[in-house]
């Protein structure tokens, strides 16, 4: 086989295996659900939810749910696809579910992109493969549930980061800058609408994005400029109808209040326990933007007279994060903690490696490493889990890739050496 046709092949052959496992997770979870009929969902709350906001757009109705109604409870960013999958296989669980699986796919071929952007082909590949093979990646895949949904949003939004990062400053490549700036500031506000917690990452970006500069602060707050109005572009119909049916101004959701409270109230232990929120029913004598509020500022008054406790709880949150195995109960069987903590903790190890070799590049360190860091430290303050973790590792499998190509390539050279 010709070396030129050689990784186009890999990398189909990977695609088509990350297919199979996800496909046939699909077909398990589906036959373990029907075998429960009190169970509907893998993790009930969050997934029943997404489902019926997805199908008040399939059906024409408002975008909300519960009584009171609930009109700003979620991003509609995971809806939509939800939405869109039922539009072309209908209300079933299973053909949703293969819809979904095939976003995992795609998941695993924009690792690759990003993977072969950073460094070079061999690298993209390994990663992809890695994820391919991730038992939890294709777990969560065929959920309905955000995660990976908002890893292919995020992971199309850091390639693209990369590419306009690798466009020079100079006049003829002006009009290039500009239209992956554009692009970035949109696929950025994507990411964002799938998951709320993206937002911040905009003024970070900005701010690098000048300071990178060197000389070209003009050209810089520019390309910057453009960013920012194509994120601002993409968010004002979200805005507005918010606006619309709150009489207020809501950026992202009026669940972010009861969310914070979550992990800042007396009971908290790191894990999201949301009785109280049907314990207190505000929402009989609130509307949705009073809640939210209501909740955000007792969180803010619970840790400002407990900082003990929120240090503490920092800690188990931080643990809770990058503990190896889940911590969600449904998923403590041993043989799912071991399956887990087999591909992790060596992919934890290979990225370690990885750091170490590319300590040099920033850009690499800060695409690849910066999301799980991120992630990390939003969820010291929220609650946490391997959950929220999970679209961060596909960037950070990049760096696993490179720890592989490195030791593969050190031993080769030993080996040669030795002949």
């Amino acid at each position: 086989m010709p070396e030129s046709k050689r990784p186009k092949y890999l990398l189909i052959l990977i695609l088509l295996i990350s297919a199979l496992i996800r496909c046939g997770l699909a077909v398990y979870v589906q036959r373990q659900l029907d075998q429960q009929p009190e169970r509907t969902y893998v993790i009930e709350g969050d997934a029943d939810g997404y489902w019926r906001l997805a199908q008040t757009i399939v059906h024409g109705e408002e975008y909300s749910i519960y009584t009171p109604p609930r009109r700003v409870l979620r991003m509609p960013g995971f809806p939509l696809v939800l939405a869109g999958a039922m539009s072309v296989a209908g209300e079933d669980h299973f053909r949703v579910r293969l819809f979904l699986a095939l976003t995992g796919v795609v998941a695993c071929y924009l690792v690759y992109l990003l993977g072969k952007e950073l460094t070079n082909e061999t690298t993209g590949l390994i990663a992809a493969g890695l994820t391919a093979v991730s038992p939890v990646m294709a777990g969560f895949s065929v959920l309905f549930l955000s995660e990976t949904v908002f890893a292919v949003t995020m992971l199309f939004s850091l390639w693209v980061l990369v590419k306009l990062g690798n466009v020079k400053w100079g006049d003829h490549d002006r009009l290039q800058g500009c239209l992956w700036s554009a692009l970035a500031g949109v696929s950025l506000a994507a990411a964002f609408y799938v998951r709320p917690g993206w937002l911040l990452t905009l003024p970070i970006i900005v701010a690098l994005m000048i300071w990178r500069a060197k000389g070209q602060r003009a050209r810089a707050l520019e390309r910057a400029a453009i960013l920012i109005l194509g994120f601002t572009v993409m968010l004002v119909p979200w805005v507005y109808r918010n606006y619309q049916v709150t009489g207020h101004f809501v950026l992202t959701s009026l669940w972010s209040g009861p969310s914070l409270y979550d992990g800042l109230n007396p009971q908290a232990t790191g894990d999201s326990d949301m009785t109280f929120f049907d314990r207190d029913r505000v929402m009989l004598k609130m509307s949705e933007y009073e809640m939210n509020r209501y909740y955000t500022q007792q969180a803010v008054e619970y840790a400002r007279q407990h900082p003990g406790h929120v240090i503490q709880l920092m800690g188990a949150k931080l643990l809770r994060y990058w503990k190896p195995w889940p911590n969600a109960s449904q998923f403590r069987s041993w043989w799912m903690m071991a399956a887990v903590s087999v591909v992790f903790l060596p992919v934890l190890l290979l990225a370690g490696y990885g750091i170490w070799i590319s300590r040099q590049q920033g850009l690499l360190l800060l695409i690849t490493l910066g999301p799980i860091l991120y992630f990390s430290l939003i969820h010291m303050v929220f609650v946490s889990s391997l959950r929220y973790r999970l679209p961060a590792e596909y960037s950070l499998y990049i760096l696993s890739a490179i720890g592989v190509t490195a030791l593969v390539g050190d031993r080769l050279n030993k080996e040669k050496i030795k002949s």
